[in-house]
């Protein structure tokens, strides 16, 4: 029983004081003051009943994060999906779902079988998706109907652009069919010179050309355009620009079935963290302007951006410590993803808690069509409880690699507890 937290729960529109039970792996009872019955007590089965005292915490649904790159197989060294899990169920997520660019990327059922079986051993739920070509290679399509029935969650060529554009409308076309979502990495790789810095004054300092923003802005019009076109369900990942804000806005309007995701460091830092932090700021698309940012915040607000996903991307010490061109892009998010949302658009006056957890649950589970995203009776107790006033320092990790730009600082919102399927699968109580 978790007595006298602040449940909140966007399925319900629910925020107050609730008790809650679990047991049999589901939500047994939510309410007031509640006490066991007979019935409850038949359900339970004999087990013995802990009490754990919330007062002061929040309890949400387990967080959702539809973006993580688990490095498995292939590349071990930077992360694996038992790693990959512990630091999710860390940072309160119950759900995470893969990436494809692994090596060989995951274009069959062997790919999927895989990561569903590692995945098992695991307490967190593991999904992933699959390629959208047959080795990232952005010429032939996969066989996207065997890969829906052997489990994948969704498709993307993440990492990759896909600049055929027949290909993006069969793609399309056979995923509209099996109402399946397709996910986009956006960047037109004529606009880009060098990846992981926007085109602008911080890339003049460095003596570099960058990427533009056109890059993406480019390569989002013609996607949403062409989901309208053809019905698909489409994912536009990681937006940087206030004009690819600004055109998926647009494009719901028209009544166009296009989701978008905003990364925890595209909203919390500009093109100027590169100088301060270097290779642990360079990513793909790269850190833009306070504007851009500015905008990226708006659309989380307004639903433009209805989802909020870390783009976790581990990467080795040695493989950072390089000059900047020669680094690889993207950062670690797993454990830091909520107090970022909480130092970034709660506390600072942008979105509701409310709304920050929407985002980071109730919507990726609406996209993916997945269990999960609301506390509800008789649903699977997947939950996590975190303080939200309390300050932690983020000097340790469970993932393989630590390249972040908060690795060493102090962080507020601590995740207490993660509950998964009924079972603790994290606990941060000291």
């Amino acid at each position: 029983m978790l007595r006298n937290v602040r449940l909140i729960d966007p399925a319900s529109k629910t925020d107050g004081i609730r008790d809650i039970i679990i047991t049999d792996r589901k939500f047994l009872k939510i309410g007031i003051g509640l006490v066991l019955d007979a019935s409850m007590l038949a359900r339970a089965k004999g087990e013995r009943l802990e009490i754990i005292d919330c007062r002061g915490l929040v309890a949400a649904p387990g967080l959702i994060d539809v973006h993580v790159h688990m490095r498995d197989p292939g590349f071990t060294h930077k992360e694996s999906i038992l790693t990959a899990a512990a630091a999710a169920a860390a940072g309160g997520f119950t759900t995470i779902i893969g990436m494809a660019n692994t090596n060989p990327p995951i274009d069959d059922e062997a790919g999927i079988l895989h990561v569903l079986t590692e995945g098992r051993k695991t307490g967190i739920r593991v999904k992933t998706c699959a390629t959208i070509t047959r080795g990232m290679a952005g010429k032939e399509l996969v066989d996207m109907k065997h890969l829906k029935e052997c489990g994948a969650a969704g498709f993307t060529d993440d990492g990759k652009p896909l600049v055929d554009i027949e290909l993006v409308k069969e793609a399309m076309k056979t995923a509209a069919k099996l109402k399946m979502p397709l996910s986009f990495h956006e960047e037109d790789p004529e606009c880009v010179k060098e990846c992981g810095v926007n085109h602008g004054s911080v890339s003049e300092q460095l003596g570099l050309y960058g990427a533009e923003a056109m890059a993406e802005i480019k390569m989002i019009e013609r996607d949403c355009r062409l989901a309208g076109e053809y019905g698909a369900i489409i994912n536009i990942q990681h937006l940087s620009t206030k004009e690819g804000v600004d055109i998926v806005r647009k494009a719901k309007k028209l009544g166009i079935k296009v989701h978008a995701e905003a990364t925890p460091h595209h909203f919390s830092l500009t093109q100027e963290a590169v100088l301060k932090y270097g290779t642990n700021a360079k990513m793909n698309p790269p850190l833009r302007t306070q504007e851009d940012r500015l905008a990226i915040i708006a659309g989380i607000d307004d639903g433009t951006i209805d989802i909020i996903a870390t783009d976790h991307a581990p990467h080795t010490r040695e493989e950072k410590r390089v000059d900047f061109v020669d680094a690889p892009s993207g950062i670690t998010g797993l454990e830091t993803s909520l107090s970022l949302g909480i130092m970034n658009l709660v506390d600072s006056g942008y979105i509701s808690l409310t709304k920050l957890i929407s985002r980071m649950s109730l919507a990726p589970a609406k996209l993916y069509n997945l269990e999960g995203g609301m506390v509800k009776e008789d649903a699977p107790a997947d939950i996590v409880v975190f303080d939200p006033e309390q300050v932690w320092f983020y000097d340790k990790t469970f993932s393989k690699s630590s390249n972040s730009p908060w690795f060493k600082s102090k962080l507020k919102g601590k995740v207490v507890l993660t509950i998964c399927n009924g079972f603790i699968v994290y606990d941060g109580r000291e």
